[in-house]
């Protein structure tokens, strides 16, 4: 069972889900565009992918994470990023310290560019990619599942403790954006069975 609402199951849980921000930005036509499926001359289906794909997912993200940050940061890093956003003190905008609300992320592992990228902008460690391009490098793109693969990896390794963070980001075709996050109930040990063992 991967979900429950009932409160017998939380004994034998391993995560709590703490939140859940959906993006879809299908209303946009560039956006809606960016990915679809057709059929070519010889009626052949297959994936079109527009030039305008970067720049609608780079608004998707966007503007996921900034209705995800006043769910999960601080307080103290919220009150930095208003002030910043204020008074405009930067010349380029103030990126929140993601690092404070989570201690372990999953990211969609679609490309080594697009997590570079992510992790340029967001400002991670590599500790923090490294779920995201283990998978990649074992799995390839597994499209929306690789978040999964990237958890039982950190499962795999026992880095997950007791009330640890983990997000999970994910994005596809509409163009959509999603984020999880999971708080650990109790250190995950390693497990039986799993893609990394």
């Amino acid at each position: 069972m991967l979900l429950s609402s009932c409160r017998s199951d939380r004994w034998r849980s391993k995560y709590e889900l703490k939140q859940l921000v959906r993006t879809h930005r299908g209303m946009d036509n560039r956006s809606f565009k960016s990915i679809q499926l057709r059929e070519d001359a010889e009626r052949n289906q297959g994936l079109s992918v527009s030039k305008d794909l970067v720049e609608v997912g780079g608004h998707a993200i966007k503007a996921n994470i900034t209705t995800l940050g006043p769910l999960v940061l601080p307080v103290s890093e919220q009150v930095h990023f208003f002030t910043n956003l204020l008074f405009k003190k930067r010349n380029s905008p103030y990126i929140p310290n993601y690092k404070l609300a989570f201690e372990h992320a999953c990211i969609l592992a679609t490309s080594k560019k697009v997590l570079d990228e992510i992790q340029k902008n967001l400002e991670l460690t590599e500790e923090y990619m490294e779920a995201s391009r283990k998978t990649l490098e074992r799995f390839g793109n597994t499209s929306s599942s690789s978040v999964w693969y990237e958890l039982a990896y950190l499962e795999a390794n026992t880095r997950i403790k007791r009330g640890d963070r983990i997000w999970q980001l994910g994005f596809g075709s509409g163009f959509k954006c999603n984020s999880v996050v999971w708080k650990a109930l109790g250190n995950v040990g390693k497990p039986e069975r799993s893609p990394w063992i």
